[in-house]
């Protein structure tokens, strides 16, 4: 459509409401610039996130400082010890993960340690557990469950079953997934650091669609009695400070080649050099975790233990913190 243009004595009227306009959206232009830059969007599962996009877990650390004592936490750890993927293909070899809905009934659980989540628990009678009915009752026997119509995380640790209604555990959360709430401190979890264990878990959908995007988990022989931010809880009387304390994170090496590794690792080591690993539990020493999934290759995760403790570094995230109990990066620190 064409338009006349307007007389010349108008045209002084016409440009004030434009320049106006201009200055508005320079305005606009400027205030997006100079504000945070926004996470790149997590994980997810059953529909729901794995914590929100700026919670720490799934923050990038590749640019971090290093930690002062990482020689000596690497040291103590075990510099030439290898990396070890503790999953696999078969049901009993990782930690499950098992999706529910509203639907399933909330069943007692009587827990050994009293900073659990009291009350009751949404546990379907045969939900299976990290190594199967058939491990050593005084093994570590991790039970995910994710209820995908609430966003709730349920996370048991040395369950035994009872009846169909009834559990024992050592320990026991509940977590809203789609906060930023941490455990009050000095609680713990179905991990001695007093963290989730889902979100530290490699599952094998992430890896074959080519990224993960968050922090792993993983254990040590010897750890401190001590914890850092966003760990809740330690499990240890170690207090030389050249062991590492329980939350302390880790990252592969920037200048670890991984181009003779399959694709697979491949996703794997480049998780661990952007997002690096979470110092969880105790247990063998730089023990990675995952979920069963009957698509692994054995032979090919067997690879990874070509990584050797001395190919990681620890890292400082200690600026990120501003709030005592929440997980979020600090918004005015990461940009």
């Amino acid at each position: 459509m064409h338009f006349a243009r307007p007389a010349a004595s108008v045209l002084p009227t016409l440009r004030r409401p434009l320049t106006f306009a201009a200055l508005l959206i320079a305005g606009f232009t400027a205030a997006a610039q100079s504000a945070p830059t926004q996470p790149a969007p997590g994980p997810q599962i059953a529909g729901c996130p794995i914590l929100p996009a700026d919670n720490v877990w799934n923050t990038p650390i590749d640019k971090l400082p290093l930690d002062p004592h990482s020689k000596d936490y690497i040291a103590a750890i075990g510099a030439d010890k290898s990396l070890h993927p503790d999953f696999a293909s078969v049901s009993t070899g990782g930690i499950p993960i098992t999706i529910t809905d509203s639907h399933v009934p909330w069943v007692k659980v009587t827990f050994e340690y009293s900073d659990s989540d009291p009350g009751t628990y949404p546990i379907p009678p045969n939900a299976p557990f990290e190594g199967g009915p058939n491990s050593p009752p005084n093994s570590d026997r991790h039970m995910l469950l994710i209820d995908k119509d609430r966003c709730m995380l349920v996370e048991v640790g040395n369950v035994k079953r009872i009846s169909d209604t009834a559990w024992n555990a050592g320990a026991g959360i509940k977590i809203d997934l789609t906060g930023n709430g941490l455990r009050p401190d000095g609680n713990t979890s179905a991990d001695a650091a007093g963290l989730p264990v889902l979100p530290g878990l490699i599952r094998y959908d992430e890896v074959a669609a080519g990224a993960i995007r968050h922090a792993l988990r993983f254990t040590a022989l010897r750890t401190q009695q001590a914890h850092v931010w966003p760990a809740r809880h330690d499990a240890s009387r170690i207090t030389d400070p050249k062991v590492p304390p329980m939350g302390v994170r880790f990252r592969l090496r920037a200048d670890f080649d991984i181009s003779g590794f399959s694709k697979v690792n491949q996703v794997v080591l480049t998780a661990l050099k952007q997002y690096g690993m979470f110092l969880a539990d105790n247990g063998a020493p730089w023990f990675i975790s995952g979920a069963p999934d009957p698509r692994w290759n054995d032979d090919d995760l067997h690879q990874l233990t070509n990584v050797k403790g001395s190919d990681f570094e620890a890292v400082d995230e200690s600026d990120w913190q501003y709030l005592p109990d929440s997980g979020r990066v600090d918004p005015a620190v990461h940009k």
